[in-house]
């Protein structure tokens, strides 16, 4: 049974009475249901009916995290409560929105369901890369490239201890379906359904014409060597976050975490509606 709900902003909203008045409405919907509302030390807002906890404490105490805010701020979140297994609801503040989906004026009725169980939990898998001493884990993607905008890197790609080429391209992205809607997509790739336990492996701008985005189990052994590049080194990243460093012939494994993320739906969420709203697919059905 749900009884501790834990709010997460975006860290940059303003602290402004209109945005307090706001959010002090969205904690009284949740006090009108009978649930307890806590934030994090960090929290941007310092709101009425809500209790302020350390870190360790708030992860120990909630049982749902809400986020309020667009993908960006979900992704953080999911990396954020990844270890401690706590299921995530997005309201979507942002623009696209496919990870953060419910909408505010939906609000009210989101936590209607949410008291009674009447909600889907939606597992995402993670993707995982380690190179020497370091590791970095992303919920769309794992990004290796070159570091230098519009200048080649050359690398190894290897499957299941094979090599599948040897090529030059700006770099080179290992997504997942979650990510398929996000930078992959903006890369040429294919939109895959977020059922499916698969990864996209995807060359960005290839100098080679042939080279296209391919699609395996996310069960295989990936590796990649980056062996030569405009820089002192390779650069390695995870969802857009900052880069890691990685040196050249280094070895990047790429692995599936074996703890999802969970994400909260409503029971009638579609997938391909959100495709249709959210990438304007303009299908008019309602003159058949």
């Amino acid at each position: 049974m749900i009884k501790n709900i834990g709010l997460i902003f975006l860290h940059n909203l303003d602290s402004n009475k209109e945005n307090i008045d706001l959010f002090n409405h969205y904690v009284e919907i949740l006090t009108s249901n009978n649930l307890a509302v806590f934030s994090d030390e960090n929290a941007p807002l310092k709101l009425d009916n809500v209790q302020t906890l350390s870190d360790n404490l708030f992860y120990k105490t909630i049982d749902i995290a809400i986020v309020f805010g667009g993908d960006g701020t979900l992704l953080n979140s999911a990396r954020r409560f990844h270890e401690y297994d706590i299921p995530i609801l997005g309201i979507n503040m942002g623009g696209v929105g496919f990870l953060a989906d419910i909408k505010t004026e939906d609000f009210k009725d989101i936590i209607v369901d949410i008291v009674n169980e009447n909600f889907d939990i939606d597992e995402r898998y993670l993707v995982e890369a380690s190179f020497g001493s370091k590791k970095i884990f992303g919920v769309n993607e794992i990004l290796i490239h070159s570091g230098s905008y519009a200048q080649l890197m050359r690398y190894r790609l290897n499957v299941n201890d094979k090599v599948v080429y040897e090529q030059r391209s700006d770099g080179l992205i290992v997504a997942t379906p979650t990510g398929s809607t996000a930078y992959a997509l903006s890369a040429g790739g294919p939109i895959i359904h977020p059922s499916l336990d698969v990864w996209i492996i995807l060359p960005m701008l290839p100098q080679s014409l042939s080279s296209r985005p391919f699609i395996i189990s996310s069960e295989e052994k990936v590796t990649i060597e980056i062996l030569e590049g405009p820089l002192s080194e390779g650069k390695v990243c995870a969802d857009g976050q900052s880069d890691e460093g990685v040196s050249y012939n280094e070895t990047i494994s790429i692995r599936k975490l074996d703890k999802p993320i969970k994400l909260i739906h409503p029971k009638n969420n579609d997938f391909f509606e959100a495709c249709r709203e959210k990438l304007g697919w303009s299908l008019d059905i309602s003159k058949r």
